[in-house]
């Protein structure tokens, strides 16, 4: 708090009781609250401490302190899924695909755009649409869902470990690929609940999702017979592609009546890495 003797002192103020009161993000509601301006001086407040690089907007009345030290304040948004909570127009949204796996633990890649999956239809802000990327979905969906804490005070909805994993089968172009979901399997391997998983593939109730788990399951050795040999009642007469997201051609055969457009061998190689 060393940085504060450098500002006003109605700024100084601010962000003191801001720190103090855990308020992460706040509004023009807590500036006038805190500072004793009115509603319209508390904007012209705000506007001028954006101006000055103090502080940054999430979106359009919700802002965040900038980090004194922070060497370019462009586009701040503070922890990216604290920001992810506050610009949601909906208490039903979850946090999920790449970013539940950066969270846990399912991948060793920076998270560099957060994936929101959200009943009601809305767009980033525009100062940050790089950022964030919202995935509608009908409500009845939002299930497989904690609440974990992203700060020591901040706690945000987030896919479960294995929702992420039904979540990544079901859309690998959110997650960078059937590769990168099936190291990040291989990654949690044992903190699966691989009850639970089956539950969900029963009620996600997609043939293709099941398939893509049981194959990839069997390559890796995990999970064990029972549980794979459990799931392949979801195999039926149609044939899908294992990976949607790149080129359609077959390297392997299998029983799981799925188009092998990767191969055992590159997953193999990619979870030896």
């Amino acid at each position: 708090m060393e940085n504060l003797k450098t500002l006003g002192k109605k700024s100084a103020e601010l962000i003191y009781n801001l720190y103090n009161q855990k308020k992460t993000v706040f509004t023009i509601r807590d500036v006038s609250r805190i500072t004793g301006l009115n509603y319209n001086s508390a904007g012209r407040f705000i506007s001028e401490l954006k101006k000055r690089n103090i502080i940054s907007s999430l979106k359009k009345g919700k802002h965040i302190v900038i980090p004194p030290e922070l060497g370019n304040p462009n586009k701040y948004i503070g922890n990216p899924y604290v920001a992810a909570r506050e610009i949601m127009n909906s208490p039903h949204y979850y946090i999920g695909f790449y970013s539940a796996m950066k969270f846990r633990g399912m991948t060793t890649q920076p998270v560099i755009k957060m994936f929101v999956v959200t009943p009601k239809r809305q767009f980033p802000p525009q100062a940050n649409n790089d950022k964030f990327l919202f995935i509608h979905t009908d409500k009845q969906n939002i299930w497989g869902i904690r609440a974990e804490w992203a700060t020591k005070t901040d706690k945000v909805r987030i896919s479960d470990t294995e929702r992420t994993i039904i979540d990544g089968l079901a859309h690998p172009e959110y997650c960078g690929g059937i590769t990168e979901v099936a190291k990040g399997i291989w990654l949690i391997k044992e903190k699966i609940d691989f009850s639970l998983l089956l539950g969900y593939l029963r009620k996600y109730d997609k043939n293709v999702i099941a398939k893509r788990l049981g194959y990839i399951l069997e390559i890796l050795g995990i999970a064990g017979n029972g549980f794979v040999n459990t799931i392949k009642e979801f195999i039926k007469n149609r044939y899908d592609i294992f990976d949607p997201t790149i080129e359609r051609k077959i390297i392997d055969k299998n029983n799981w009546r799925l188009i092998d457009n990767v191969g055992r061998e590159q997953i193999l190689r990619i979870i030896s890495h």
